[in-house]
């Protein structure tokens, strides 16, 4: 069996920290002033994804995001989803062993191996390494205080065999088992339902990768689990791959069947289709846009909300069918429901929050990140089994979305409404034109797509960013609203380290009434601001690609065909004529769609003089 190095924790913390270990991803959250919070270095995010990449030289292991960061490129030697294999033998998880790019044995004492290079790993290992990382990660935001008693949260249908393969992989990682506490019942102490006398309560928990519904009752704040249903086969992921399905349609005639079940073909249209998926949640309609310059190859394609929906609408129905089922084990009613908690990122798509509530007959509980309340709950949890109070939790939530002003008019949104607070968010951002050596920030508040529709917070400028090309600049910019709901904005641009800040109060000055009224104005303005946030982001695609066609046409205009440059040319005057502006999307695409397809060939002719460059001087046998 192959052995892992781990830290042991030896110092005793004040605090308790409650981890979800999640299939997909996983993250960290404690109790501190008065109320459960994520925890996670400044400016990064605080899910890691369990994900675990082998390099093939033996060299170490690459954990959470950089493990992830290797899928594409090596998908045969990146593991994921380890939680299905926690604590079962090998007879009962084929279907997962399938997807396991490692061959696994079974060992006399029963416990499934992973051999990877002539290494053996159970899964117990391979959770301790992401517990490892996920607590590291978590300790980084808490002045280095390390505490070492953790609560670990479990799916409902987890038997005594998986519970206690997880607190094997929690000792192997150094970390203290307070308890291990059901994910639906962590979910219940984040949103306070512990502190009802009494009532049912059903929480729907839809990830990347699965699906579980459990029904609980509650009695005197103690949850008893009365049903779970589920799929472990059913999640965001399968939503993803509805889209890729209309990428690999679309691509029939232009890739062979190969190239079309390439691995790292798959992972980058799944990103592609994740994207789309992202922004179907919040507009009508998205692009679903995938680019193989290897090959010359473009997919782009708009796909609605409406046909989004008719895709996943057999997903969606299984779901509801696992709630009857659950319902009909706890022998109650959708009316007998008087709590309904969503957990999981999945949960965002706006049908699925539409079909829970149509089921059910209640709006169900998001004012949390569905992300994020499994965590928050094992951390109130952890706060309690050392001694801390539970007399009172309160969540405060953003009412209106938070962003900033970009080139075109338009808003890139932050923070999103009903976030919790406090909260941090940070985005990159870089220049749009060449040599720019500052950046104008405006701050803005609003559900509109565009800033003339919005409300102004606040506008500041950072300068000291060294002149260079469009596009090379790396800005972060955070956005920070601490418990008081103050909102402090900053940005830093890397290279120098220039930054500043601005602070401002995104709720001074605003009624409850004209809060609503923005919610409103929102709703009723949606199409027609979708069309004009369309094509303001049109233009100023459009405008980039034109600045990179013109500077890359340069050098190479002399090995150009007359007929290729006469088409870059009237793609390029076409280009400009869209600068004057206008909302006609529709006139806009074609104009964006034709200079792409026209710089194709001079695509392909910079991408050959890459690979001779980089192939000079080298012999056959080294490359």
């Amino acid at each position: 069996m192959g052995y892992i190095e781990l830290n042991v924790l030896n110092n005793q913390s004040s605090l308790a920290m409650g981890i979800d270990l999640g299939t997909t991803n996983s993250l960290a959250a404690v109790w501190k002033d008065g109320r459960p919070v994520i925890v996670h270095p400044e400016g990064k995010s605080g899910s890691i994804p369990s994900v675990i990449h082998f390099p093939t030289d033996g060299s170490q292991l690459k954990i959470g995001r950089e493990g992830r960061d290797h899928a594409a490129a090596a998908p045969e030697r990146t593991l994921f989803s380890v939680k299905r294999l926690m604590g079962r033998p090998e007879a009962d998880v084929q279907d997962e062993l399938a997807r396991v790019p490692f061959p696994t044995s079974e060992g006399e004492d029963g416990v499934l191996r992973v051999n990877v290079d002539g290494r053996e790993f159970t899964p117990q290992e391979l959770s301790a390494l992401i517990l490892n990382r996920v607590h590291d990660h978590g300790c980084r935001a808490l002045n280095d205080e390390k505490p070492d008693r953790v609560v670990i949260t479990v799916p409902a249908y987890f038997d005594d065999a998986q519970r206690q393969a997880t607190r094997d992989a929690a000792r192997l990682a150094g970390l203290d088992v307070l308890r291990i506490v059901n994910e639906p019942t962590a979910a219940c102490l984040a949103y306070g339902l512990d502190q009802e006398k009494s009532g049912n309560v059903v929480v729907y928990d839809l990830g990347g990768g699965t699906f579980d519904v459990s029904v609980l009752s509650i009695a005197d704040g103690v949850f008893k689990v009365l049903s779970t249903a589920g799929d472990t086969h059913l999640g965001g992921d399968d939503f993803d791959n509805a889209l890729v399905g209309l990428i690999i349609d679309g691509l029939q005639g232009d890739l062979t069947e190969e190239e079309l079940k390439d691995p790292g073909f798959l992972t980058a249209a799944r990103l592609s289709a994740e994207r789309c998926k992202h922004a179907l949640s919040t507009d009508p309609q998205a692009e679903l846009h995938m680019v193989l310059a290897s090959r010359g190859v473009t997919f782009h394609r708009t796909v609605t909300r409406s046909e989004f929906e008719d895709l996943v609408r057999p997903l969606v129905e299984r779901t509801i069918d696992s709630c009857r089922r659950a319902l009909s084990d706890a022998n109650l009613e959708p009316g007998d429901i008087d709590e309904v908690v969503m957990v999981g990122g999945s949960t965002r798509v706006p049908m699925v929050q539409a079909a829970v509530e149509s089921f059910f007959g209640r709006i169900p509980h998001t004012e949390l990140n569905p992300d994020e309340v499994v965590a928050l709950g094992a951390a109130v949890q952890a706060h309690i089994l050392i001694g801390g109070s539970r007399d009172m939790l309160l969540l405060d939530v953003i009412p209106l979305s938070l962003g900033l002003e970009t080139v075109g008019g338009a808003i890139s949104k932050l923070v999103m409404r009903n976030s919790t607070i406090p909260c941090s968010v940070t985005e990159g951002f870089t220049t749009y034109a060449d040599n720019q050596t500052g950046i104008d920030f405006h701050v803005v508040q609003g559900e509109r797509e565009m800033v003339s529709d919005c409300r102004s917070l606040a506008k500041f400028q950072l300068k000291g960013i060294p002149p260079m090309p469009a596009g090379m600049a790396r800005v972060a910019v955070r956005f920070h609203v601490d418990a008081d709901g103050l909102l402090t904005v900053s940005a830093r641009e890397e290279s120098t380290g220039a930054s500043t800040r601005v602070e401002v109060e995104p709720m001074s000055g605003l009624s409850d009434e004209e809060v609503e009224r923005m919610l409103l104005s929102s709703v009723e303005h949606a199409e027609e601001d979708f069309a004009v946030r369309r094509a303001a982001d049109l233009v100023t695609e459009i405008g980039t690609m034109r600045t990179a066609t013109e500077r890359s046409l340069e050098g190479v205009r002399e090995h150009l065909d007359r007929e290729t440059l006469e088409d870059i040319e009237a793609a390029l005057a076409a280009s400009r004529e869209a600068d004057t502006g206008g909302t006609d999307a529709e006139r806009l695409q074609a104009v964006r769609d034709e200079l792409e397809r026209a710089t194709l060939p001079l695509a392909a002719l910079l991408m050959d003089d890459v690979a001779k460059a980089a192939l000079s001087g080298k012999r056959l046998e080294d490359v």
